[in-house]
Order: structure tokens, then sequence, then C-alpha cells
């Protein structure tokens, strides 16, 4: 076990400070403070960041942290911190690791001992969440769905048994053939489409899917799809031969029966004994298979 009190030692620190996602009033004062202190910020463009540091007076060194360069810039990161160097990471907009890169620097930072302390401020998730106008917990962030069609459905069909809202991002130019697979493999559920939170052309689409899709050629900007939950049993027409496969994922891992049974009942919705009989060959499966 590792015990971080983040304000009660003198190890070096990386901090994770979200950006407006649109609107700049939204730069909280305690993220500015935290950008002026540091050392060297991490961020995903230094062009991007450049242009917002300088709205903020902030003149600090820049270094580029992306997805494709995570490992390279991870060891760099390390490097920073052991020289004892303080660092902020930041997104283009909104928290860093949600859909943007950052997740291997945390892990391995927090892993080696060294403070990570997360900064409140702005998020697409919870704006679009909060005002959808559907529960709002508990929720399941899953962000982007794959480009593939084929990709795309096999990935909602893991999701469709949830009982809690769902919350996805995507691109303007996707989203129509997002929409589709969703009222494919969901059906017409209850949703709301939030694009340009925060900015002047923000709004908020709430319907079903099929309404939704029947004025996606009409709208642009940057996308959050807020979907409702499961309120249906769904366990007579769940594919079981996918979820025995998500049972043999998960004990590939190195999980237990046991805990591969709870893991894919936890994911799914279905029931766990269920699951076990079915594992265990026990009964009858009643739904298609």
């Amino acid at each position: 076990m590792r015990r971080q009190k983040s304000f009660e030692n003198e190890r070096p620190t990386l901090y994770l400070v979200p950006t407006p996602i649109g609107n700049l009033s939204e730069m909280t004062p305690r993220a500015i403070e935290i950008l002026q202190s540091v050392d060297v910020i991490a961020c995903e463009d230094t062009r991007t960041s450049g242009q917002l540091l300088k709205h903020f007076n902030i003149s600090k060194r820049l270094i580029a942290y992306q997805n494709f360069n995570e490992e390279s810039s991870a060891k760099g990161i390390l490097n920073l911190l052991s020289q004892g160097n303080q660092v902020a990471l930041i997104s283009d907009a909104g928290y860093p690791l949600i859909s943007d890169p950052g997740q291997r620097i945390v892990m391995e930072a927090s892993g080696q001992g060294y403070n990570v302390v997360p900064v409140s401020g702005c998020s697409a998730v919870l704006n679009a969440l909060v005002a959808s106008g559907l529960v709002a917990q508990p929720f399941l962030f899953v962000g982007f769905l794959p480009s593939s069609n084929h990709d795309r459905v096999k990935k909602l069909q893991e999701y469709r048994a949830y009982p809690m809202t769902m919350v996805f991002y995507e691109a303007p130019h996707r989203i129509e053939k997002m929409l589709r697979s969703c009222l494919e493999v969901l059906g017409d559920r209850k949703c709301c489409l939030a694009r340009e939170m925060t900015k002047v052309h923000e709004e908020f689409l709430r319907g079903t899917i099929s309404e939704i899709l029947e004025v996606t050629d009409t709208i642009k900007g940057e996308m959050v799809l807020v979907v409702d939950g499961n309120h249906d049993d769904y366990s007579k027409d769940v594919d079981m031969s996918h979820i025995l496969r998500m049972v043999n994922e998960s004990m590939e891992t190195g999980m237990t029966k046991s805990e591969a049974v709870k893991d894919v009942a936890a994911k799914t919705g279905v029931p766990r004994n269920t699951i076990y009989d079915l594992v265990h060959g026990k009964g009858e499966w009643k739904g298609t298979c």
C-alpha cells in the first residue's frame, strides 16, 4: 500500500490540471495558481496550450505529452520529477486522462512514490450528464466508441444490459453512424446530445435516439451523448456465447473463475448465478446463443 498525504511531504508533484472546454472564464483561480507555480507544463499541443497560457500571462517551459509518444514522454516527466521539478499535466480542453493522454504517467509517477494531485475544474462528461435530464447516478463513462461499424456494434453489445446512464464522446462527422449503431443495439432510448458546451452556440438536444438522428446533418461542434440505461430484462436475448467469451477473457488476465463470473456480471447486468450456471454447465439457458 502507498499512502499519499499530498500536502504533508516535500516530494515532487505531478498536478493534473483541467482546462476550459470552451469558455475561458471557467479557468479556476487554483488552476491558474498551480500553472504559475510549477516548473514544467506537459501538454498535448504546445501551440494550443501556448495560446491558453498567454491569455492568463503564464510563461513556463512546455513539453509535449501525446498518445503516440506516451512511453518516451512519461520517462521524460519521471526524470523531471526525479530532479525535484514540479510538473503540471494539461489537456487541450477538459480533464487529463478522460479520453486524453496521461494514464501512463499517472500510473508510473504514483507507483514511484511521487505526489499525483488533481485540481478541480472543467469536465465535459459531468457538464453533459447533469444537464441531460436523465438519471445522473450511477453512470458509466465510455468515451469514444470504435470508428468501424463492426467494432462499434460489438462494443455497444457489451453495454446494452447495463442499467446505468451512459456517456459517450463523438466527433461531428461520425455522430450519425454512431447514433445508428446505438439505435440498432440499444433500441430507441431516451438520450441527450450536448454540443459546444460553455460556448456561445451551446445546445442540448433531448429526446429519443431516432429523434436526434433526424437532425444530425444540421449540427456541428464538440459532442457528448448521454444515453438512458437499460430498464428492461435483457437476459432473454443476451448472447451467452459472448458472455462466456468475456468470462474466459477475464480469466486470461489472472482472475479466478469466481472472480471472472463476478466481473462479467457487473459489466453486463446478467445475474451472477446465471453466468455461474452457464460456466459450470448447469441448467438450460433460455436466451439466444
